[in-house]
């Protein structure tokens, strides 16, 4: 009974008590969801604080992004670094169809954010790409058209029929709920496939939560006054200080403050 409140996504840790051999008919009972040590988050619209958890216990999310068709949408993306920033995950952009636009500029928009950026084309060796993969567990996510399938197709050369069973196994609909799909790495590792899920609403994030990520800034605004939510240059934010005598950087705060717009801006 306790645990029926008590919400299982995909990557939970879980005890469970029972007869746990898999086989069929077997039953086992969850008893316990371990603590969590990252959790990407969904809420229904960015008024509401209802937060939904999608993926627990993730290590990095793949922002998957075409240079062109469709053209990136960079407050798309800066609102899935929020998201990662937000809930512990470490982001990692993908950048695709490079063989049919320069991704110079992109790559130069989030250079000061210091995270890895790679580029793929469609007969690209993924070899460094699985490098940053192998023995962690990633989230995918990307809108149609980007290539988002594709690549995690060409990673993980089973996931068509892997898709498949582990819709048939969940049954009642679970896989639509949660929308996200755990695939075996063969190198090692997991990669969670977000199928349904389009945007990351913002409305429960908070900007400490994402200024703990740039631990350069973080410790600059822990001088501010209470409340201050650090969007705007202004005489009283630390972090301009902080700028001024050398002690953060202007282009990474000014990246850092156009995340924290990015989470009042609707989609």
């Amino acid at each position: 009974g306790s645990m029926r409140r008590t919400s299982v996504v995909v990557g939970d840790r879980v005890a469970l008590v029972g007869d746990v051999s898999g086989t069929s008919g077997a039953l086992a009972r969850l008893v316990r969801r371990e603590e969590r040590t990252s959790v990407l988050r969904r809420t229904p619209d960015d008024s509401d604080p209802a937060e939904r958890p999608i993926v627990a216990n993730a290590n990095i999310l793949v922002i998957v992004c075409s240079v062109t068709d469709p053209a990136p949408r960079p407050g798309l993306i800066d609102r899935c670094l929020v998201a990662a920033y937000d809930g512990g995950l470490s982001p990692l952009l993908c950048l695709t169809k490079t063989d049919l636009a320069d991704p110079a500029s992109l790559i130069e928009l989030y250079r000061p954010l210091g995270f890895p950026v790679l580029t793929t084309r469609p007969d690209s060796d993924l070899d460094p790409l699985l490098a940053l993969l192998t023995d962690r567990v990633s989230v995918f996510f990307g809108h149609s058209g980007v290539g988002k399938s594709s690549l995690v197709n060409r990673l993980v050369p089973a996931a068509d029929r892997a898709i498949g069973e582990v819709n048939a196994v969940t049954g009642r609909g679970r896989h639509t709920s949660s929308a996200a799909v755990a695939l075996l790495l063969p190198q090692g590792g997991t990669v969670i496939d977000t199928p349904g899920v389009r945007s990351f609403g913002l409305g429960a994030v908070t900007p400490n939560r994402v200024l703990r990520a740039f631990s350069d800034i973080a410790a600059a605004a822990e001088r501010c006054q209470p409340g201050c939510e650090h969007l705007a240059p202004s005489p009283d934010c630390a972090l301009d200080s902080a700028v001024r005598t050398g002690d953060a950087d202007a282009a990474r705060l000014a990246s850092l403050r156009r995340l924290l717009a990015a989470r009042r801006t609707p989609l």
